[in-house]
């Protein structure tokens, strides 16, 4: 039941409650591309390919039951005129233009025809893109959330999806980060205050009731 409290949580009693799953769950994968899963890679992941295999594992169980599957990918026109103070932040994401070698942004799992991947050159999904419309129009309520990095887009994009009116359902298994540590705490944040935290088992569980 939404607003349900199941425990404590890192942040006391006032928190961590349950936003839920509603009726029609949508698997998002965020930027999970070779910037991140390669080694060598901008961004490259310690041990990528755990969450890599969740997120393969959602995307095909979503499939089979029959929901949306939504891919994000981080782009930017040559020069980075598009990045903004982003690009200036994280001089790295100039990796993702349009003219910049090694092909860093291909994602590493394939969208099947007719699934969107919405470009964006902030971290979170929804930040000035088709996201929270497209998801609208698919009757989607529930947000299932892969990808990299828990601390950066995944968080982002959790918390943008609860202000714009989506349960978002972030799979611990299938999202990943530079370190155990950030990973771990980053969740803890999110589960208390803007997302719910769930394993694996429980978000297949819930993508095969179609």
């Amino acid at each position: 039941m939404v607003g349900d409290v199941t425990g404590a949580g890192p942040h006391g009693s006032a928190f961590s409650g349950r936003v839920g799953w509603g009726t029609r769950p949508a698997v998002l994968v965020i930027d999970l591309c070779r910037a991140y899963t390669e080694p060598g890679g901008p961004f490259a992941l310690p041990d990528p390919a755990p969450a890599v295999e969740a997120a393969r594992a959602l995307v095909e169980a979503a499939r089979a039951g029959g929901h949306p599957v939504v891919w994000t990918a981080v782009r930017y026109a040559a020069g980075l005129a598009d990045g903004g103070l982003f690009v200036r932040k994280v001089p790295a994401l100039a990796a993702f233009a349009e003219d910049a070698p090694g092909d860093w942004g291909r994602l590493a799992l394939t969208p099947s025809p007719g699934e969107p991947v919405v470009v964006k050159q902030y971290a979170s999904a929804f930040s000035g893109t088709s996201l929270a419309s497209t998801l609208h129009a698919a009757g989607v309520d529930t947000v299932v959330v892969a990808g990299v990095s828990t601390s950066g887009c995944v968080r982002a994009t959790a918390m943008d999806a609860l202000n714009s009116g989506f349960r978002p359902q972030v799979v611990r298994e299938a999202c990943a980060d530079r370190s155990a540590a950030l990973h771990e705490n980053n969740l803890a944040d999110l589960d208390a205050k803007y997302a719910d935290v769930t394993g694996l088992a429980e978000a297949l569980a819930h993508l095969g009731r179609g």
